[in-house]
């Protein structure tokens, strides 16, 4: 029975993580480029003031209760998409597709950046306020009022919560178990208790303790990591330039001897590039709308800029510093992958006893970031699903909590597996929301242009 069901999940897996689907996500976002105009890149400055440029300019009023700012709004996506996939995704992408995969990853996450605006822009349009005077949105409620097919946002819902137990979850605290490989079970198991006590203490206050939390977190644990790769950049600066030759030459390898093969191992670059450039950022996933709903903003299009910076900062910053750390320091042709590529990398500098300590935090910090901001994703679809069972929101806490010191103890080879098939569930009624609901998005993007056109500062 249980070879079947995984046999059966094996197979569901690669038809939704297949070529065709990573071909209509991509389509989607071209569609969209090419009919707001390139928006993520001709709008890019007004992009940069109305999102962090924004905070350094004017102070961020206060919010009624359920509410959060944009910023922690989006530390709170970020928090759920930034994790171990732009330290552990990254390494397996390379080794898998070739320095080809980081060029792909790029290509992802540019047609990536407008997919999430396009989420945010609807989760915001279509957002209500709840029985508890909260305000809420997301894809199942952009699905079940703006395209009025409750069925879609009921399976969008009860992926997200299943996949908040996986990926948002019990993979992520195996992560930071893994980092301490010289533990035993007693020693992991203590970390999980540890993890769901933090866990639990931030995410009990709500949508405003997790997105204040988030808005201090986040930009901490992302730095402190970009520290220590921007000084291994520093110290391999003459190494950089034959580092971006590799990534664009193996990028296009159609040609040449062995046409055969090197052809499949440019497929694979495009492949493994894709993915890994969609699991990082979750363009396409439709969980950052579910934060941005939350946040005091009424302007849909400047609420949806922030998903374009979160795929530049989470994709063609954070990844793109990881892959070239990964090049310059030579490691890739080791034949290592995953972690232990990346602790290759950062050990051929500091060495491994300093590497080892850097990686354990940073692996730590991003796992805890992303614990944090997938209950809230999770939590979300709960109230949706269980509107008149308040009830069911102490009992998805509690099992959250559970799972978070299970995943501590547990060989979660299958959990990766079974949460991915969830993810994808979570995508492709996303996917036909975008398709259906793109009129919204493509006149309010143009209502924006108009108005900033006739007044060339929209910003007051």
């Amino acid at each position: 029975m249980k070879e079947f069901f995984l046999s059966l999940n094996d197979a569901v897996h690669s038809l939704i993580w297949g070529p065709a689907m990573l071909c209509l996500l991509l389509g989607i976002g071209v569609y969209y480029t090419l009919r707001t105009g390139f928006f993520q890149l001709r709008f890019w400055k007004t992009i940069w003031r109305c999102t962090i440029g924004g905070l350094l300019r004017k102070k961020v009023p206060s919010q009624a209760k359920g509410q959060v700012s944009s910023f922690q709004a989006a530390a709170t996506s970020l928090a759920g998409c930034i994790g171990t996939g732009n330290i552990v995704g990254v390494a397996t992408a390379l080794s898998s597709g070739g320095p080809g995969a980081l060029f792909w990853m790029w290509v992802s996450s540019f047609f990536g950046m407008i997919l999430k605006y396009a989420e945010i822009l609807l989760g915001v349009h279509f957002k209500k306020k709840n029985a508890e005077g909260q305000i809420v949105g997301g894809p199942m409620y952009y699905l079940s009022v703006g395209l009025r097919q409750k069925w879609l946002g009921g399976i969008f819902a009860f992926s997200c919560i299943l996949a908040s137990f996986g990926i948002g979850n019990m993979t992520q605290v195996n992560s930071i178990t893994q980092s301490f490989s010289d533990m035993g079970n007693a020693g992991r198991l203590l970390i999980g208790v540890l993890v769901a006590t933090l866990v639990g203490l931030v995410v009990w206050g709500g949508i405003s303790r997790i997105a204040k939390i988030s808005a201090i977190t986040v930009p901490f644990f992302a730095f402190f990591y970009l520290a220590g790769t921007i000084l291994i950049l520093v110290f391999r600066a003459n190494e950089i330039p034959h580092a971006f030759t590799s990534i664009f030459t193996d990028a296009f390898r159609f040609e040449s001897a062995g046409g055969g093969i090197l052809g499949y191992l440019t497929m694979n670059a495009v492949r493994f590039g894709f993915s890994r450039g969609v699991f990082s950022n979750e363009a396409g996933m439709g969980s950052a709308s579910i934060a941005h709903a939350a946040a005091d903003s009424s302007n849909e299009v400047e609420e949806g800029m922030w998903g374009i910076f979160e795929v530049f900062f989470d994709t063609l910053l954070m990844c793109t510093i990881t892959g070239l750390v990964i090049l310059t320091t030579g490691v890739l042709e080791t034949g290592l992958d995953g972690a232990q590529l990346t602790a290759a990398a950062f050990s051929s500098v500091f060495g491994s006893s300093f590497s080892g300590y850097f990686l354990t935090i940073s692996i730590s910090m991003f796992a805890f970031a992303t614990l944090i901001g997938w209950y809230y994703y999770g939590e979300s679809c709960v109230k949706y699903l269980f509107l008149h069972r308040p009830n069911m929101l102490l009992w998805y806490r509690c099992l959250y909590l559970g799972c978070t010191v299970l995943g501590a103890v547990m060989k979660l080879q299958v959990v990766w597996k079974i949460s991915d098939t969830f993810n994808g569930f979570m995508v492709l009624p996303n996917l036909i929301g975008l398709i259906f609901l793109s009129g919204i998005v493509v006149r309010k993007t143009k209502e924006y242009e108009c108005l900033y056109k006739k007044n060339k500062k929209v910003l007051k």
